[in-house]
């Protein structure tokens, strides 16, 4: 499928800031798709970083896509992963624990069409790179607690 230029209007921390204080109300839906708030560790920096992402299911998992736009190499919240598999999501206004791991090669091509059933862009990345894409399972492990409560 061709590529379809999506709507840039609400990205990166802005996007975060919105999908944060509307409980995913603003900012769960994109351009038609469904996003989650991943947060990871920074391997370097030890900060923890927030990142909006599509995802997709598989039973219990989560589905995200290391694509960075088909760019020559990986986003960094991929490499704080591949450090720190620990990790939280938030979709909507739920958050837990998630532990992230690389599809292996035997189950990736099943997940990448899971995945460009929700975003057709991925095929067009992938074309655009010669690095292997990675599709990421983010496998539920608990709830967090709201800070009030």
């Amino acid at each position: 499928m061709a590529y379809q230029q999506p709507d840039l209007t609400l990205l990166g921390a802005e996007h975060v800031r919105r999908y944060r204080e509307t409980g995913g109300k603003v900012g769960y839906l994109w351009n038609g798709v469904p996003t989650l708030l991943l947060t990871t560790t920074g391997r370097r920096s030890g900060l923890r970083r927030t990142t909006p992402l599509i995802f997709g299911r598989d039973g219990d998992d989560y589905l995200v896509i290391a694509s960075q736009g088909g760019a020559p190499t990986h986003p960094q919240w991929f490499l704080n992963l591949q450090a720190a598999p620990e990790a939280e999501i938030q979709v909507r206004d739920e958050r837990m624990l998630v532990t992230a791991r690389a599809a292996r090669d035997d189950e990736r091509p099943r997940l990448w069409e899971v995945m460009t059933r929700v975003w057709s862009n991925y095929d067009a990345y992938q074309s655009r790179t010669e690095r292997v894409i990675p599709v990421v399972v983010l496998s539920p492990g608990g709830f967090v607690r709201n800070e009030g409560a």
